[in-house]
């Protein structure tokens, strides 16, 4: 027997605010909202939320704090869907080492994540 996937959970100071960022970003329905957790579902994953008083924001591409993970989303058109996370509260990161298929950006709880060509068909053809 394998235990199903039910997806991550992010630590952040504030639960509802970061679960409503990424429902702007990638859809799903807010599930659970309490102060301490919130779940984003989505058909066949979940993204859980979770409040954390001694939170410390990663300092990527610093390490001194590093990313312990990173959240990818496909992206037929980076130009287009960088101006809509950055909409609603994204920040691009200074350093964007691979831009033509990944953009790299942080939440506004300041985990980093990225939008990507990958496995698109605008993306390269190893990734299809």
């Amino acid at each position: 027997m394998t235990a199903p996937f039910w997806g991550p959970t992010l630590d952040c100071p504030d639960p509802r605010a970061l679960a409503s960022f990424y429902q702007q970003v990638a859809g799903g329905e807010l599930a659970v909202v309490t102060d301490a957790f919130v779940e984003l579902r989505f058909d066949a994953f979940s993204l859980g939320f979770q409040r954390d008083l001694n939170y410390r924001a990663p300092t990527w591409p610093d390490p001194r704090i590093p990313q312990q993970a990173h959240l990818d989303f496909c992206a037929e058109d980076l130009d287009a869907e960088q101006d809509r996370v950055i909409a609603a509260g994204a920040t691009p990161t200074e350093v964007q080492p691979a831009p033509d298929t990944f953009r790299v950006f942080l939440d506004p709880a300041g985990h980093p994540f990225c939008l990507t060509t990958w496995r698109t068909s605008s993306g390269p053809p190893e990734s299809r």
